[in-house]
């Protein structure tokens, strides 16, 4: 196990747009990082069978999460120059239009902060037992597929 701390990903609710903005800030200090490459994803507003998506309930199997998430970071820090990688995702109500999914790496070139990003994110929808139950308008629910 490499020295990097780690905290849960978990966020009770949207992740606020001024938590992003404060991560961002705090690496201005880092003089070794190059680049951040950084994927919000945000609570869409589909349309299930006429019916208009209001939010997203998200529920997870926390404990296994964050057991796969410190082997998945490990990985990731042997694989790519990493200087840090941040990831919230939301539990409970995500309304429409809010973030749900913050995914922020930084290296001291742009190409292993972009390929660290984009591969986190689809390894998180692909791994991660975290599951989004759909709230639409006349209150029917859908649990979401990851695709």
């Amino acid at each position: 196990m490499s020295s990097k701390k780690h905290h849960s990903i978990f966020y009770q609710g949207p992740i606020p747009v001024q938590k992003i903005a404060d991560d961002i800030q705090k690496h201005s200090t880092k003089t070794n990082i190059g680049a951040h490459s950084i994927f919000l994803g945000q609570v869409r507003e589909d349309e299930i069978e006429g019916e208009k998506v209001v939010a997203i309930v998200y529920t997870a199997y926390e404990a296994m999460v964050e057991e796969k998430m410190a082997i998945i970071r490990e990985q990731f820090f042997q694989k790519y120059a990493l200087t840090c990688m941040h990831i919230y995702h939301s539990l409970g109500s995500v309304a429409v239009g809010e973030i749900c999914l913050f995914v922020f790496t930084s290296s001291a070139h742009r190409r292993d902060a972009i390929d660290a990003c984009n591969e986190m994110v689809e390894t998180i929808k692909k791994e991660l037992p975290i599951w989004g139950k759909e709230i639409c308008a006349n209150h029917s629910t859908v649990w979401k597929q990851n695709n």
